[in-house]
């Protein structure tokens, strides 16, 4: 199965940003997640993603990759195409490693072989070579798989009318970090929306309907985000910026966000020089303490 997903209100876009063509075997949720919290690295995140899932067959996979290498030659003279793949070993593992070796412009990145040889290592075990056999006995696996398809339908915004759906509400200014924390959290199970604060814009009325418990704010000091704020820019937009990159407009605009996070009884999180797991983990504090799992 084929599909593609375009980008829609991303907070920062740039159409020279590279497609990820994603090839799995299974369903391809893990390297569509991997690939978008990668991506969001580099101010990028909801990128293109190609996605060829359900594969048994190297024919399968070589068309889909020579085709979308055609196109991106045609289009920019570069048939240099990036790949993200999840195949367990066995026949159509090791003819794709030799088309990989045969063709140097795909630039392919292997998310699942060096986990199973590293524990393979370490336990003395043989990992299963059934395509997806995990499933079949891990119950968290769906609880997953549904926790990230939510927090991507729900990201920057998007469908306010389920935020009382969700166990987790984030809130925060541009740049606090909310998409890649998001992310995180639904890989670890839980279904999160995130939901953008713009002083010139009142947020959605459903975000009032939400639990206090689940709400969680996502505070950062004027002078991180700021220079965060400065690094996403391109020449380009530096010269038509501006109030968003300026000190003062994100003390304004951090200021009323504390006053709603204030009135919504939510609980602050700071999110200044700490990685994406740091933060999350404080969030699961506080929301496991309120709503422990059974």
């Amino acid at each position: 199965m084929t599909g593609l997903f375009y980008p829609e209100e991303a907070e920062d876009s740039s159409a020279s940003f590279p497609a990820i063509h994603v090839i799995s075997d299974s369903i391809g949720i893990t390297a569509q997640t991997i690939a978008r919290v990668a991506t969001s690295q580099f101010g990028v995140p909801d990128p293109v993603l190609e996605v060829l899932s359900g594969v048994n067959n190297i024919g399968t996979i070589t068309d889909f990759l020579d085709e979308h290498s055609s196109i991106q030659e045609a289009q920019t003279g570069d048939k240099t195409i990036l790949c993200f793949y999840t195949l367990v070993e066995g026949p159509t593992y090791d003819a794709f490693q030799d088309y990989l070796a045969r063709n140097p412009h795909v630039v392919a990145v292997d998310l699942l072989s060096n986990a199973l040889n590293a524990i393979s290592k370490v336990s003395g075990l043989e990992p299963d070579a059934e395509r997806g056999v995990y499933r079949a006995t891990d119950e968290a696996y769906y609880r997953r798989i549904e926790a990230m398809e939510f927090a991507i339908e729900h990201d920057d915004g998007r469908n306010p009318q389920d935020l009382t759906k969700a166990d987790i509400v984030l809130l925060g200014v541009s740049r606090s970090s909310k998409t890649p924390t998001s992310i995180y959290l639904s890989q670890e199970g839980y279904k999160v929306s995130n939901v953008p604060l713009d002083p010139s814009t009142d947020p959605p009325k459903e975000v009032f309907d939400v639990e206090p418990s689940r709400l969680f704010g996502l505070m950062i000091s004027p002078e991180v985000l700021l220079g965060i704020r400065q690094r996403r820019l391109t020449s380009a937009e530096k010269a038509v910026a501006g109030e968003y990159a300026n000190i003062e407009f994100i003390e304004r605009d951090l200021e009323k966000s504390r006053a709603l996070m204030r009135r919504l009884g939510c609980i602050v999180v700071h999110t200044d020089n700490r990685a994406v797991e740091e933060t999350a983990q404080e969030i699961l504090r506080y929301y496991e303490m309120a709503h422990p799992r059974t």
